[in-house]
C-alpha cells in the first residue's frame, strides 16, 4: 500500500512518495524512504521495501551510451534490475516467468513506470502514479496543471492520504534533471 507520484516539469523529473508500511490491518509509518536518487536516476516504488532497498543500495545502473532512451530502459536498465533482484534474493519466478515489483523511474527528463513483469511504460501526459492511492493522486495532478511541480506532487500525495487508508505522511519528494 502506498502512493508514489511522478511528474515532469521543464525537463526535470520529480517523484514523491509516502511513508506507509501496510501488512493486512497493520500500519506502520516507516523511516526508510520509498523515493531516492541512485546516480542519474530518481526512483520511487511500491510492492516491497526489500525491492526498494536493492534498487537504492545494490543496483548499479549501466552507463547509457544509446541515444534511444526507451531502448536503453527496456534492455540494459531492466536487465540490470533483474540481475540485482536475483543477487539480492528478491526475484520471484513462477511458470518460467520472472516477477519483480512496480516503481517509477526518472531519467534524462523522462518518467518511466516499470511494472512487475518488467514492462517499461511512459505516459504522454507527463505524470504518473502508482500504489493504492494512484487514482486520487492522478485526479489531483490533472486538476492542477498551473501549480509548481513540487506543490503538485505534494498535493497529490495529500489527496491520496485523505482518501486512502494505505497512504500516510510524511511525504518525501526527490528530483533529478
Amino acid at each position: 500500500m502506498t502512493c508514489i507520484v511522478g511528474l515532469i516539469e521543464d525537463q526535470k523529473v520529480y517523484i514523491g512518495g509516502d511513508s506507509a508500511g501496510v501488512a493486512g490491518y497493520q500500519l506502520s509509518v516507516r523511516k526508510d524512504r520509498k523515493v531516492f536518487c541512485n546516480g542519474d536516476f530518481v526512483i520511487g516504488g511500491t510492492t516491497s521495501f526489500r525491492m526498494l532497498q536493492l534498487l537504492h543500495y545494490s543496483l548499479i545502473p549501466p552507463k547509457c551510451e544509446d541515444d534511444d532512451i526507451e531502448r536503453y530502459m527496456v534492455t540494459k536498465f531492466v536487465d540490470a534490475i533483474r540481475e540485482c533482484f536475483k543477487a539480492g534474493g528478491y526475484a520471484q519466478k513462477e511458470r518460467e516467468q520472472e516477477e519483480g515489483g512496480t516503481f517509477l523511474v526518472g531519467f534524462q527528463g523522462r518518467l518511466f513506470r516499470i511494472s512487475s513483469d518488467y514492462q517499461v511504460g511512459e505516459t504522454l501526459c507527463g505524470y504518473d502514479a502508482i500504489g493504492c492511492g494512484d487514482n486520487v493522486a492522478l485526479g489531483s495532478l490533472v486538476a492542477t496543471p498551473d501549480m509548481q511541480a513540487t506543490k503538485r506532487v505534494e498535493l497529490a500525495l495529500r489527496a491520496a492520504e485523505s482518501h486512502n487508508i494505505g497512504v500516510r505522511g510524511p511525504f518525501y519528494i526527490e528530483s533529478i534533471g
